[in-house]
């Protein structure tokens, strides 16, 4: 090789790929585009969705763009939700007649499109959550078309709208004082429930994180269970008003079952503990049921189970029982309790295996503590009606049964 040449590398000749040029961005021609495509099939999903198909428009770049096409007609202008200046077609959901029918083949299209460009899950979630944190710059009209809208897609399981993206936007301070979320739900459960249970409804609010915060929808002047109740039983909702009655029912059982057993973990005065249970069991309205179950739950979560044998647990349990008595004998008043606290013991035995020879004892203590009458464990004991366990627990039982039935007789 002469000191003039060039060196150079032998082998094959390594091909690069052309890198795309990016376009420029043009939002509006986009937008225009979309919107012709509407005018061309005069509204015609089918075909606006085959053209669209056919098309070599950037989606991947404009897909907010797209799904703001296709709910108002146009792009947005910035800061609001109205069209821009550009061209506009007259055939977006805020278009359509508020109705189910009306407004369903857009649901259905909307599918179609996911279904062959998947990634625009992603803007069609955007510009929903966007929409919906903006409902007060809609018409009243329009924003019931956007809530059958997305009543209708939960119901159609349509992709790429999680349940957060509806129901977490709609929290905004300003929109829930004015009333507009509460109006906004209603018709979506109205809407939704036309083909659904209310296990579905609720199912949905639970994914939302909004099952247990209902009463949040209602402006805070009106944020009361019976304001909750008056507005959706006139919208005709009242299993949705029966399903919030329990829900704020069983958080105040927990309640209540917490306070308890903290205070009988920390032993304060049992006099003290009786007159704090009767004022909540007061204010909650609980049924005679409840206040059985509560008042035994919260006695027995407050033992230590450290025990390592039967009777170490045995012990336990009567060492609970004996000193809480007062608090039974106050509250299990009538003889449907007595019965309802011996089906709570016998239940607890059956579900706990540490406990399953600890029942007969457990009655017997309750009888001599004068929790529990005569009649209510003879009772229980030739008719009860829970089958949990009580073959076994009869036959535990009939030694102390056939003590009180010679003592009856001598009487």
């Amino acid at each position: 090789m002469s000191s003039k040449e060039k060196p150079t590398l032998g082998g094959t000749r390594i091909k690069t790929r052309k890198r795309n040029i990016a376009a420029p961005l043009d939002p509006a021609a986009f937008s225009d585009a979309v919107v012709q495509i509407y005018l061309d099939n005069a509204g015609d999903l089918e075909l606006v969705a085959k053209s669209l198909e056919s098309s070599d428009l950037n989606f991947s770049r404009y897909g907010d763009i797209f799904f703001e096409v296709v709910f108002i007609g146009g792009r947005t202008q910035t800061g609001s939700v109205k069209s821009d200046e550009g061209e506009r077609h007259p055939y977006s959901i805020i278009d359509c007649e508020p109705t189910r029918d009306a407004i369903l083949p857009s649901v259905v299209y909307i599918q179609k499109i996911l279904r062959r460009k998947a990634f625009l899950i992603k803007n069609l979630e955007n510009v929903t959550r966007r929409f919906l944190q903006s409902l007060e710059l809609f018409e009243e009209n329009e924003r019931k078309k956007l809530a059958i809208f997305t009543a209708l897609a939960f119901s159609q399981k349509l992709s790429g709208l999680p349940a957060e993206t509806v129901f977490q936007p709609l929290l905004k301070d300003n929109l829930v004082a004015k009333g507009i979320v509460l109006t906004f739900v209603t018709d979506f459960f109205n809407e939704y429930l036309v083909e659904n249970s209310l296990d579905d409804l609720i199912s949905i609010l639970r994914r939302g994180k909004m099952e247990d915060k209902l009463l949040e929808f209602l402006p805070p002047t009106k944020r009361t269970t019976e304001s909750f109740a008056e507005h959706f039983t006139k919208a005709g909702l009242t299993a949705l008003v029966e399903y919030n009655e329990r829900k704020i029912f069983e958080v105040k059982l927990k309640e209540i079952k917490a306070v308890l057993t903290s205070q009988v973990t920390e032993e304060i005065n049992v006099s003290e503990v009786i007159e704090t249970v009767k004022q909540q069991v007061k204010d909650a309205k609980l049924p005679e049921i409840e206040v059985v179950h509560v008042i035994w739950d919260g006695i027995m979560n407050a033992i230590q189970w450290s025990g390592k044998n039967q009777q170490q647990n045995s012990n336990a349990v009567l060492r609970q029982v004996k000193t809480w008595a007062p608090l039974l004998n106050t509250l299990c008043s009538s003889g449907n309790m007595e019965m309802e606290l011996m089906y709570k013991v016998q239940m607890q035995c059956y579900e706990d295996a540490k406990l399953m020879k600890v029942f007969p004892e457990v009655v017997r203590s309750l009888y001599e503590l004068d929790v529990l009458a005569e009649d209510t464990i003879l009772h229980w004991y030739r008719k009860g009606t829970n089958p949990k366990g009580r073959q076994t627990f009869v036959k535990g039982l009939e030694p102390f049964v056939n003590w009180l039935e010679e003592a009856e007789e001598e009487e």
